[in-house]
């Protein structure tokens, strides 16, 4: 008796198509992925061409002098120092005002339900009308907040058209629209505590300030570093608020990245420049967000240990 080779069972359509949906699912991420490379090779790409509008005719590879002739410009250099400088001033206060709200917020009630939607109103105006609304208040001649600043006996106060007082303004200005950004993620972070160390910490009769010191800012330092960080990526290229308020004056008071990108390549016609400015600026921003992060993953381990 000969025994008869049998011939695997050809795949069923079903079987087929569980072996296609793990590819399905992954192809909306891999076309965000190629829709965000191809902008980023582009610009690369541009930053290392000598290439002028103006001069279509010079156009040519020069590989590195753009960015060697930034590293010895003192411009370039009063640009990342306004960056930053805006940066960490607009996170940092911030910060400081979303959690003292979300802090007192952080009872649930219909009252504070209610004002913490009423808080929200400034985040839902795009940046570039609250800066032409805020350029209107501000105006030396007409201005309501001239008036009232007036009225408390300051007089001449010149806001984002003197450069002692521009950066000022604009932070204001940021301030005013993000802050209520960092206030709900901060109120959601501090509602999702839980309550056992506080409720603890309350039949002791622990003082406030040790139960804000040693257990609130604690447990929600990940929430904090998580705003923070969209915040910055955010900040390092504001240009929304500074350019509609300042065109990135006075002088070059606030001639942030992404101000002097929009000039070189609108006024100045010098696509290989604004190219290398704004991949400078993702180098900056990627440094800063892997700082972050990795406060954020230590912080994680710690807590599973602690666990």
């Amino acid at each position: 008796m000969t025994a008869t080779a049998v011939k695997p069972a050809a795949a069923s359509p079903r079987r087929r198509r569980a072996n296609l949906l793990p590819y399905l699912l992954s192809l909306p991420a891999l076309l965000v992925c190629i829709g965000i490379l191809i902008p980023f090779v582009t610009a690369v790409y541009y930053s290392l061409l000598r290439y002028r509008l103006n001069l279509p005719m010079l156009k040519g590879f020069i590989w590195f002098q753009n960015y060697i002739a930034f590293f010895s410009d003192a411009e370039f250099w009063n640009t990342v120092r306004v960056s930053l400088l805006y940066t960490f001033l607009t996170v940092g206060v911030e910060l400081v005002f979303g959690l003292a709200i979300a802090l007192l917020l952080r009872k649930q009630s219909w009252i504070n339900n209610i004002i913490s939607i009423l808080l929200l109103l400034p985040l839902m105006t795009a940046p570039a009308i609250a800066a032409l609304m805020w350029k209107l208040m501000t105006n030396p001649n007409f201005g309501i907040l001239s008036y009232f600043v007036q009225l408390l006996g300051v007089s001449n106060f010149k806001w984002a058209s003197d450069p002692s007082t521009a950066l000022f303004t604009v932070v204001l200005v940021d301030v005013w629209v993000y802050t209520p950004f960092i206030m709900i993620l901060l109120l959601a972070g501090l509602r999702s505590l839980p309550k056992q160390p506080f409720e603890a910490a309350a039949l002791d009769g622990v003082p406030r300030l040790f139960v804000f010191f040693r257990i609130t800012l604690p447990m929600l330092t990940p929430y904090i570093i998580t705003a923070a960080l969209f915040r910055l990526l955010d900040s390092i290229q504001q240009f929304d608020i500074i350019y509609p308020m300042t065109q990135g004056g006075p002088g070059d008071t606030l001639l942030v990245f992404q101000v002097r990108a929009y000039l070189e390549f609108y006024q100045y016609t010098n696509v290989g420049k604004s190219a290398a400015l704004l991949i400078i600026l993702w180098a900056i921003t990627y440094a800063l967000s892997n700082v972050f992060i990795k406060q954020w993953l230590k912080l994680r381990e710690r807590a599973r240990g602690m666990a």
